[in-house]
């Protein structure tokens, strides 16, 4: 291990991290290639194994490693994540990536609620709903179509709002901030006019994230995102505490 890397002030696991990080970043680990083992890793760093598997664990988690039960641990084949238990502004992940966010705005304006608007929003139906449609790039290639609709009751101004500049995901974090989230996840085929808004050619099944938000006491959005199903892939994270006199818990 680098002298340097040794030294670093971070906690033992990060270091690990940060060690495979540098590896694969730099090439010297390519796509498909298997990763030192946890107890090699445990062994070159002089530290326990579990905390050499948290390592491989959180980068599991963040897409750039793959398990395979018996095999191994290889480099992974990088696509962007969808962090399904979070709420992110997606202008930040692509920045985070290092590429360049834009977008295109192809509807802003007032509706009406349908029934199944009404309802997603908890609202009747027929009343005025603010409804925006706008297509999320990661360097000029379409990555996301955001379909949302907005209860004006939490955002009153948000028909004003120049979304070229800021995305409707940040601003209402200022003006409706979230107490609540709800997520359904489905593999769809899009039609004809999703599919040309994606920029697909051929026929492919899209993830879709239907996302609804409460800012207490209302729901705020209700909002379809769309993205192409060879570009992303899911990922989550949560614990579960332990119920009394019980050991670890699986399902």
């Amino acid at each position: 291990m680098n002298a340097a890397l040794r030294d670093l002030p971070l906690a033992p696991y990060a270091r690990i991290k940060r060690h495979i990080i540098e590896h694969i970043e730099s090439g010297q680990w390519a796509v498909n290639e298997q990763v030192p083992s946890e107890n090699q890793l445990a062994a070159q760093f002089d530290v326990s194994r579990m905390t050499a598997r948290r390592a491989i664990l959180e980068l599991t988690q963040d897409g750039m490693l793959v398990r395979s039960q018996g095999v191994g641990t290889f480099v992974a084949e990088r696509r962007p994540m969808l962090p399904v238990l979070e709420v992110r502004n997606i202008a930040d992940e692509i920045a985070e990536r290092g590429h360049r966010y834009s977008n295109r705005i192809i509807t802003l304006e007032q509706d009406t609620a349908t029934d199944g608007i009404a309802i997603a929003l908890g609202i009747a139906p027929g009343n005025p709903v603010f409804h925006s449609v706008i297509l999320h790039l990661d360097n000029d290639v379409p990555v996301q179509l955001e379909d949302r609709y907005v209860n004006p009751q939490t955002a009153p101004r948000y028909l004003e709002q120049d979304f070229s500049r800021e995305t409707p995901n940040a601003y209402l974090s200022r003006v409706a901030p979230l107490s609540a989230v709800e997520h359904t996840i489905e593999a769809i085929l899009p039609n004809a006019e999703i599919a040309a808004w994606l920029g697909l050619a051929d026929p492919q099944a899209c993830l879709q994230v239907l996302r609804r938000t409460w800012t207490s006491p209302h729901i705020a959005t209700f909002a379809r995102l769309i993205h192409p199903g060879d570009s992303y892939r899911l990922s989550g994270y949560a614990t579960v505490p332990a119920q009394p006199g019980q050991g670890a818990q699986s399902q």
